[in-house]
């Protein structure tokens, strides 16, 4: 089969590999979509966690596609299903599974390539991740409830409250999904933070309800004037920079949230003043990923109309043109998601 595989930084290659063989509780499936990431895109930029991802391996991780051949143990899913997994699995077994912390499994296991004309679902993966899609919503569509998922999880952690002013850094494809999800809270106002027009502009298009040109205006001065001067509510990184880290400390109004969800390089450090948290009482919250009941809720939500997510998907490629996708990515920032189809 064709596949995108990974090397190294920047280092991505489409080359023929061998078609993955399953065993008798796994499935095999036909991948009809596979939209981009920015997490994939760090990844290729920079690299990652090295137990997330180990090289080489093939690339992407958010997929739709059909069930082609079933493992004899297996009861579900059954052939020519058309199913979704998480690119994750906790065991149920280590101490953060029995605390209700899934996503911060110690003995995750993950599931990578996304980007390739078939992918291997492992059994784990059935058992605790997997979702069939409904008819009348796309492959594309079904793929983004990962990322949907892990802001889910987000926003939960960042405690939206109805009629509360949220200001969101960064109008990426992550940033706009927080942006819908805020607005169904009940958020009486979101405000978008960016450099790039163009992603302004389609967050205006998606319900913000100002932006903010953070290479034009001063972003902590405007926050506080649409503010009365007290700052926003709630928070929101979708960036993954420490200056933008310790920008949103700033943003934030006394007995505020900040919530942290653009993940910096490993072995980054920020400051804060500590008189912020203690005489302001600003909770300051991370979030990595998602569990196995944040995937079900995404799909959920995608599949009942609630969330429209078919305005993220701006362009569609074909597999041998990956390392044209991210190049766009890099290059324009205009592309919210890409849609790959093997």
């Amino acid at each position: 089969m064709k596949a995108a595989m990974l090397y190294g930084v920047k280092d991505l290659k489409v080359e023929e590999v061998e078609r993955p063989q399953i065993a008798r509780n796994e499935v095999l499936v036909k991948i009809r979509a596979a939209t981009t990431c920015g997490t994939d895109l760090k990844i290729f930029q920079r690299g990652y966690v090295k137990k997330v991802i180990k090289l080489p391996t093939v690339f992407g991780h958010e997929w739709a596609g059909d069930v082609v051949e079933v493992g004899d143990d297996l009861t579900w899913p059954k052939k020519g299903m058309r199913i979704r997994a998480g690119n994750s699995a906790p065991c149920l077994r280590c101490r953060m599974c029995q605390n209700g912390r899934y996503n911060l499994c110690e003995d995750m296991l993950w599931l990578w390539g996304a980007y390739a004309e078939y992918i291997r679902v492992p059994a784990r993966t059935i058992s605790v991740n997997t979702q069939e899609i409904p008819p009348h919503i796309t492959y594309e569509e079904a793929a983004i409830a990962e990322p949907l998922a892990c802001v889910l999880h987000g926003a939960e952690a960042a405690g939206i409250q109805l009629g509360d002013t949220v200001a969101i850094i960064g109008a990426g494809p992550i940033g706009l999904l927080h942006l819908l999800v805020a607005k169904k809270l009940g958020a009486a106002s979101v405000i978008m933070s960016d450099l790039i027009d163009k992603r302004l502009e389609f967050a205006e298009k998606l319900g913000a309800d100002a932006r903010i040109h953070a290479k034009t205006e001063d972003t902590v001065a405007r926050i506080k004037a649409l503010t009365d001067g007290y700052g926003a509510d709630v928070v929101i990184e979708a960036i993954g920079l420490p200056a933008t880290w310790e920008q949103a400390l700033r943003m934030v109004c006394k007995g505020g949230s900040v919530l942290e969800f653009g993940g910096c390089p490993p072995g980054t450090e920020i400051s804060l003043n500590a008189e912020l948290l203690h005489y302001g009482e600003v909770r300051v919250q991370g979030a990595f990923h998602a569990t196995p009941h944040h995937f079900k809720k995404a799909l959920n939500l995608i599949t009942s109309g609630i969330l429209d997510v078919k305005p993220l998907i701006t362009r569609r490629m074909p597999l041998e043109k990956i390392t044209e996708a991210f190049e766009i990515l890099t290059t324009s920032k205009s592309d919210a998601k890409i849609s790959i189809v093997p």
